[in-house]
């Protein structure tokens, strides 16, 4: 179990993640902001189910963000930390 995990990465732009109270592969609370290299067009998509009781994601140009509530904790391993993390 952990309160707070926060992480950043760049892999085709910047990438901040923050976790709260991870609870046996559950977040209570899931956000991430990112500032991509390449601009898309604006979107924003509600969801919920598979995983997670409720999450947002906002895109416009090159800014997003995340924000997903009660949801299973993303697993940031399966990219190499070593490669991909930038401090």
């Amino acid at each position: 179990m952990s309160l707070i995990k926060f992480k950043h990465r760049y892999d085709f732009g910047h990438d901040w993640y923050l976790q709260v109270l991870n609870v046996k592969g559950w977040s209570l609370l899931q956000t991430s902001v990112s500032w991509n290299d390449y601009p898309s067009y604006p979107y924003i998509q509600f969801y919920a189910g598979n995983g997670t009781l409720f999450g947002v994601i906002f895109w416009c140009w090159k800014f997003g963000f995340d924000i997903d509530i009660l949801r299973r904790t993303w697993n940031f391993d399966y990219l190499g930390e070593e490669q991909n993390d930038v401090d």
